[in-house]
């Protein structure tokens, strides 16, 4: 086997499965559902889907038709729903693997109910409500249509309604209660669907807002994935990434001289730096350029210069000589520098981070049988 080269990403499965069980307690009990889109958040569908089976998942949740067939490969007898809606065509391909679609207006309910009809059956799909994302989901006078005109659905088979929160990483604010009036609201206005009976509010930040925000099914992603679920406290999720990079070479600086691209950074006699093999081509954000860090046990290493495609150099100068050198492994994130310290320090959240994680690692799954 050729060895590590770019980098090594190890993903513990134990830990999505701890996190999946920690957040089935917290919903009591509403059905907790597993969203694993853009291929569970980067870490590996085929993978983590057994693993969150095993855990006692039944219901997944994915963005795509696409994700969808993949996912149905994955598993025989899940529950699988799309968030996307139903493109042009796709009905036959829905009703083939067994999947659900999301319908997120007016629009998608006809094109789904004249499937229906054409099908000769009715088909479950869930029906989206808009209560303050302006993104998917029927619109307010979408939904007064939809309670006005019920025979908009007749053919359909729906399924539950769902709702998504905007700011429910925000224990406190206001909007998080005015979606859950809207979302009661939509609710009663469609009373008469037989998909008013199953309620869909809360992701992974809604679960943790309390029981008025549970109903019948709640949805997480990224705290599945060891993403802190609220802005603030300590993070209730396991951690489940560790990437490592390896060190290519260590310089010792006998003479005044810049660092990388750009030479942002200035650099003096004794210092060393160390550079390692990841680059923002592998998903390591450029904008840790001078920012970022990396953990050689428990010693800090700073990023400096500015990270390039294939390669960062980090300051080593006060870590002890025999703990560094060309083959060391350095924690890029870890138990010293967890996915949301990363992305707090490259301005975004860590699910970019983890999505963005490129194909050149070399992956290692721990801690469940896959």
């Amino acid at each position: 086997m050729i060895g590590i080269e770019a980098g090594l990403l190890t993903i513990d499965l134990g830990a999505i499965a701890a996190n999946y069980r920690l957040l089935q307690d917290k919903a009591g009990s509403a059905v907790c559902a597993a969203v694993v889109k853009a291929d569970a958040y980067g870490l590996g569908m085929e993978k983590v889907a057994p693993a969150l089976a095993q855990a006692g998942c039944r219901t997944f949740f994915v963005a795509t038709l696409e994700e969808g067939v993949a996912l149905r490969g994955v598993l025989k007898d899940a529950a699988i729903h799309v968030f996307n809606g139903v493109p042009s065509g796709g009905g036959g391909v829905f009703a083939e693997h067994k999947l659900t679609p999301v319908l997120n207006s007016l629009g998608d309910i006809e094109a789904w109910a004249a499937y229906c009809k054409q099908a000769g059956q009715a088909l479950a799909a869930g029906v989206h409500a808009d209560t303050g994302m302006s993104r998917l989901g029927l619109p307010a006078y979408e939904l007064q249509t939809l309670a006005a005109e019920p025979q908009r659905l007749e053919g359909v088979k729906p399924a539950y309604v769902m709702s998504h929160l905007a700011r429910a990483n925000e224990a406190n604010n206001h909007m998080n209660r005015r979606q859950l009036e809207k979302f009661a609201q939509a609710l009663e206005s469609l009373a008469a669907s037989p998909a008013s009976h199953c309620a869909s509010l809360a992701n992974s930040s809604g679960i943790f807002l309390g029981g008025d925000y549970h109903f019948q099914m709640v949805r997480p992603g990224s705290a599945l994935y060891g993403v802190s679920p609220m802005t603030e406290g300590p993070n209730p999720m396991a951690q489940v990434v560790r990437l490592q990079g390896k060190i290519l070479q260590i310089r010792e600086i006998d003479s005044p001289l810049t660092v990388g691209y750009g030479a942002t950074r200035k650099v003096g006699p004794g210092e060393r730096i160390a550079t390692v093999a990841i680059g923002y081509a592998d998903g390591y954000p450029r904008s840790l350029s001078n920012s970022g860090c990396g953990f050689i046990g428990s010693y800090k290493a700073p990023v400096i210069g500015r990270v390039s495609m294939d390669l960062i150099t980090l300051d080593v100068t006060k870590i002890p000589s025999d703990s560094v050198h060309p083959g060391t492994m350095v924690d890029l994130i870890g138990p010293h520098n967890p996915v949301d310290d990363v992305a707090k320090r490259a301005g975004t959240i860590g699910y970019e981070i983890l999505t963005s994680l490129g194909a050149r690692y070399q992956r290692a799954y721990v801690g469940a049988k896959v």
